[in-house]
């Protein structure tokens, strides 16, 4: 078996990356959040926040695709998301669809449809 490149760092990389800390401690932030940049990055920040920042620069880029061109795992991924939140370098925003929430649909319809299904 080949190992990952993650598996070459060692997780005494990720606890460096991440301050020893192992969770994210917010709930908000799930694999589909748009992350977006507000600020350049500053002189003496640590690599895989500037790596963030220049990602979402020019469009809103989802948790999990953070995690893919890092090649961290989404838990340190979040952790690091938070740390730029909270000092104001992103803003974070959860995808809704409007359609889903405003039309529903009836309840005469669902039942010709199962009334349907069943016909087959």
């Amino acid at each position: 078996m080949t190992p990952r490149p993650l598996d070459l760092g060692g997780p005494d990389r990720l606890y460096t990356v991440t301050g020893g800390r192992s969770r994210a401690g917010d709930a908000d932030l799930d694999l589909v959040t748009l992350v977006v940049a507000e600020n350049d990055p500053a002189p003496g920040m640590q690599s895989e926040h500037v790596a963030i920042l220049r990602l979402c620069r020019n469009e809103p880029v989802a948790v999990v695709e953070l995690s893919s061109h890092l090649r961290l795992p989404v838990s340190v991924v979040k952790i690091l998301l938070l740390d730029l939140r909270d000092t104001g370098h992103i803003t974070v925003r959860h995808p809704t669809s409007a359609t889903a929430t405003t039309h529903l649909a009836d309840l005469d319809t669902l039942k010709e449809v199962l009334v349907g299904l069943k016909a087959l």
